[in-house]
Parts: C-alpha cells; sequence; structure tokens
C-alpha cells in the first residue's frame, strides 16, 4: 500500500474575495490569518491582483501583512504573489525589507509574472512583456536586496540579504520551474491551471509533475528543494453542507469562466469540482481526495485555500480549525504553537 503523502509546513492562502466591500474585505482576511496562527498554521500567503474585484481583493500586498504582522506574532507572512513585471523592482525589494524587519523576520517573498493580461494595460504595458519584464525586474530586485550596488551605485537602507533565501517563484511553466530552480528559489505550484489543448482530461499531477522534474534537476547542489503545492480545500462536518455551499460558490465562477471565454466539460457539481481541482467535503473525504494527489507526495509545503468555493466567513474559519485538527495530521504535519482547546469559530449552525 502507498504511504500517504507527508509535508513539513501548512499555510493558509487567501484571494481576499469574501462577499463584502474592500474594507471588511481586509477585516475578514486579517481574521482569518490570526485564527489559522491560533491553530498552529506556518505560513499564511496573500495574493495581488489589480482592478478586478471578482479575482482578488488586494492591489497591495505589502500594506496589508504590515496590518498583519500587527495582529500576530509567529506566523510567517507570504506574498502569493508580487506580480512582478507590473512593479518598479527597487521598490518591491524596499518594500519587502521593511515589512521583513517590522514583522520580526517572518517575510516568505513570492513573485510571478502572473495578473490578468487585460491589467498590463492599466500600468501602460504590454500583456506580451510579461516575460521579459519579469527576468528583467527580478534580476533588479534580487541584486536590491543582496546589498549591492543598483543604477546609480546606491544600495538600498535598510538592508536585510537574508531575504534573498526567501524568494519563491510561482509558475505554470516547465521553464518557469527549471527558472525558480536555477536560482534556488522556492517553488510555487497553483491550486489549478489550464489543461494543454492536446490533453485535455490530463490531471493536474500530470501538468505540475513535469514543473518539479525540472526544478528539482536545476537547484544549485546542496540547496534543500522548497515547493509549495497551493490547493482548493473546503472542510465542514456535514458533506451535504460543504456540497452546497460549493454549489453556490463554483457555480458562480463557472459563470465567469464561460464568460471570459472558457469551455466547461459537464455541468454537474461533480464535473466542475473535477475540473476546478478541489477538494471538498468532511475531514474524511478531502483527506482522501488530498492522498490521490500525486503532486502532493512531492511538495514541502501544502497551502489550502477556500477559492473557489469562497464560502461565508464563519465557515472559512471553521474549515481552518478542521484543517489544522483533522486533514494535515493525517500528513505528518504537527501544529506549531498552543492550540485552543475549543472551537473559537463563530458558529456556523
Amino acid at each position: 500500500m502507498t504511504a500517504p503523502p507527508r509535508f513539513q509546513r501548512l499555510a493558509f492562502f487567501t484571494r481576499l474575495l469574501d462577499a463584502a466591500p474592500a474594507a471588511e474585505r481586509y477585516r475578514l482576511a486579517a481574521e482569518q490569518i490570526a485564527h489559522a496562527e491560533r491553530f498552529g498554521y506556518d505560513a499564511a500567503w496573500v495574493a495581488q491582483h489589480h482592478f478586478h474585484e471578482h479575482e482578488g481583493g488586494l492591489p497591495s500586498p505589502f500594506v496589508f501583512l504590515g496590518h498583519v504582522a500587527a495582529r500576530t506574532s509567529r506566523i510567517r507572512l507570504g506574498t502569493g504573489i508580487v506580480t512582478l513585471p507590473m512593479e518598479l523592482p527597487v521598490r518591491v525589494a524596499e518594500d519587502a525589507i521593511v515589512l521583513d524587519l517590522i514583522s520580526g523576520g517572518r517575510l516568505e517573498l513570492g513573485v510571478g509574472n502572473g495578473g490578468n493580461p487585460s491589467a498590463f494595460a492599466g500600468f501602460e504595458l504590454r500583456e506580451a512583456q510579461r516575460a521579459d519584464l519579469f527576468v528583467q525586474h527580478y534580476a533588479r530586485m534580487r541584486t536590491a536586496l543582496a546589498g549591492l550596488p543598483i543604477p546609480g551605485g546606491d544600495t538600498l537602507y535598510p538592508s536585510q540579504p537574508s531575504l534573498t533565501a526567501r524568494i519563491w517563484q510561482a509558475t505554470f511553466s516547465v521553464s518557469g520551474g527549471a527558472r525558480a530552480g536555477a536560482a534556488g528559489d522556492g517553488l510555487m505550484l497553483s491550486r489549478t491551471q489550464p489543461r494543454p489543448p492536446e490533453t485535455p482530461n490530463a490531471t493536474l499531477a500530470e501538468i505540475q509533475g513535469p514543473i518539479i522534474d525540472a526544478y528539482l534537476a536545476a537547484l544549485p547542489p546542496g540547496r534543500a528543494p522548497r515547493v509549495v503545492g497551493s490547493r482548493s480545500v473546503f472542510v465542514a462536518e456535514s458533506r451535504a453542507e460543504a456540497m452546497r455551499l460549493a454549489d453556490i460558490g463554483l457555480r458562480t465562477q463557472v459563470r465567469r469562466f464561460i464568460e471570459r471565454g472558457h469551455r466547461m466539460h459537464g455541468d454537474s457539481l461533480a464535473d466542475i469540482i473535477r475540473a476546478f481541482d478541489v477538494h471538498v467535503g468532511t475531514p474524511e473525504d478531502v483527506i482522501a481526495s488530498l492522498r490521490a494527489d500525486k503532486t502532493l507526495a512531492r511538495v514541502t509545503d501544502l497551502a489550502v485555500q477556500v477559492h473557489s468555493i469562497d464560502p461565508p466567513h464563519p465557515w472559512t474559519l471553521r474549515s481552518i480549525e478542521l484543517v489544522a485538527r483533522e486533514v494535515a495530521p493525517a500528513f505528518g504535519w504537527q501544529p506549531a504553537g498552543n492550540q485552543p482547546q475549543h472551537a473559537e469559530a463563530e458558529s456556523v449552525a
């Protein structure tokens, strides 16, 4: 019998998509991260998105994480990701350093070339520049973080060269995996990603496995791998309630998916769960579902997010608890810090 996958660290990931105005989204997300810390999560990651409120609610991750740093004491705080082609790389380095210093060295700096293609126009950029801009901006950011002279001869103040060992790169591609490995960075894998036209029924593991292979092959000798696998995970005590909320949230996502010109194959809830790579149900259901995901046998970190279901806030809090108490321990994870003896989330009854 195959041994279940094991991971070293558990993270909570949020795109800040609660059904609320922006200020309330930020309040709820900060509460969710603080809740994750109470239940022993090792890290929290936040996504950056510009302009499109239904895709992500946070254009300024460093500002938000500075607020979260003041509300927490232990949990590591990650950008998942900063869309580097749209940023001034020296400013990214400066903001990252200040956040790392005020948080007590808790920043994990995730970067990528992602972002909605239409968002590039808002920054007076062409989407076709994405890959080249990422390479250029990454090199400049890393130079600045390392304390080396930037154009003009200056070096950053304050400085924090140790941050160069906490950079992560997100990618959908094999070449991106090799690039992250060659730099000695961590590798960030998405909760889902498009299937190639030639293999529309490929599993997520079949797509992400070659990315991990390329990453590991490119790592410098002696550099320990860091691979975070983000997954859509929503856990409830009742399968019926989990599926009821999944049906609401996922069908909303399907409508937006189709509006953007994509096609769905099948319209049952099971079809949608499969297409969106969602792990949903009771703790037992989700444990079984995650065990079937072969990618997770190769990650060092599991990051759980409730998107694309996006349940109401009390259900998100309860899912955070159930993952920490029942799901993650089935994969060898042990919580950090002192854990509450009783559930602290608002009732979802």
